[in-house]
């Protein structure tokens, strides 16, 4: 079954895009988890909230479902054996020692090329993935891919990061619940949440269930088409647990809210939803139109200009919502993209058959 976007066609690139003053882009994480902003935009006019309400604003019976990916430190550096410098960005772990790269280098080499990596490692160029006109590049690491990076690697920072990852980076780039490696970008709506909003959570009677969903780096490609159906959707592995589809059902039939944490646990689900593939790689593209048939609330940060995401909350939350939430956030000095603050929102109803 193909993964339709809804109707593609009524909006143009250009309709997702907005101008952000390059002071409220987050690069550091607040200073505790629960303490980051959360726009409530369930209703107009939203309210200014802090995360750590979030427990008060859910209802016994909802349930909250989390990605429980793991960020590794995907990121390597290394140089050709003619002395230029290159970073690798590993995407995927594959087997025998071998790797799914983004590749950043001055002039690319030729296939067989090793490569000497920072530790002592090496990585063979094996060619492109997932065909030889792949944007991304196979690779055939000296030794096991996930020993190596966790040795060697850095935090996979986003590109507006300015800064290199430090400790602070390797603690909060990094949910408290994460526990399957394979990560390239956190699932950051995630990362507000502490040990202290779980238990008020449970307190409450909002029981959680989880899924996995690898983040890779192509949640920041920017989408160039203006012509939304031309986009050709990053794809990214994930995994639903028979829990959580028992969770999910139990969740419907006592008339609770499934609200998903993020932008990559709903696509997960609705994933699922169309194909019936508790395992798969999923090239979902979400845009206004989509029908969602899981997922009732969303928990999600502010994201960049012109992204596949922005249209993802575009068709959740409705597209002149979405932008009134973005006007205020950005009046009110919210913080923007991975380490910034959050919103809740609800599903926007369809319109009734005339």
């Amino acid at each position: 079954m193909t993964l339709e976007s809804g109707v593609a066609h009524a909006y143009k690139l250009s309709d997702f895009d907005f101008h952000l003053p390059d002071e409220l882009i987050a690069q550091h994480p607040a200073a505790e988890r629960s303490a980051s902003r959360l726009l409530d935009g369930r209703q107009a006019p939203p309210v200014d909230r802090i995360f750590r309400e979030l427990p008060s604003l859910l209802d016994p019976g909802d349930l909250l479902v989390f990605n429980d990916t793991e960020v590794v430190k995907a990121r390597l550096f290394g140089e050709k054996p003619t002395g230029g410098k290159l970073e690798l960005l590993v995407e995927r772990v594959l087997t025998h020692h071998e790797v799914v790269a983004h590749m950043k280098v001055s002039k690319k080499p030729p296939v067989g090329t090793v490569l000497a990596m920072q530790g002592g490692f090496e990585a063979k160029l094996l060619g492109r993935w997932p065909d030889d006109n792949g944007s991304l590049f196979h690779f055939a690491f000296s030794d096991e891919p996930h020993a190596l990076m966790a040795a060697h690697g850095h935090v996979p920072l986003p590109p507006y990061i300015a800064h290199s990852d430090s400790a602070e980076d390797v603690a909060r780039y990094q949910t408290v619940f994460a526990k399957h490696p394979g990560a390239a970008a956190a699932p950051t709506a995630a990362l507000h949440f502490d040990q202290g909003v779980l238990a008020a959570l449970t307190a409450r009677g909002v029981p959680q269930a989880s899924v996995t969903l690898h983040v890779g780096a192509g949640t920041f490609q920017p989408v160039k088409t203006e012509n939304l159906a031309e986009h050709k959707m990053h794809s990214e592995w994930y995994r639903i647990p028979p829990e959580t589809l028992q969770a999910i059902e139990a969740c419907q039939q006592r008339g609770g809210r499934v609200v998903a944490v993020g932008t990559t646990t709903v696509r997960t689900l609705e994933s699922w939803a169309q194909t019936g593939q508790t395992t798969a790689d999923t090239h979902i593209f979400i845009t206004p139109g989509f029908a969602f048939q899981v997922v009732d609330r969303l928990i999600t940060n502010f994201h960049l200009p012109k992204s596949t995401l922005l249209m993802l909350v575009s068709a959740f939350t409705g597209f002149d919502t979405m932008h009134a939430l973005y006007r205020h956030a950005i009046e009110q000095r919210y913080r923007f993209f991975s380490y910034g603050d959050a919103m809740l929102l609800d599903r926007k109803k369809p319109h009734a058959a005339l």
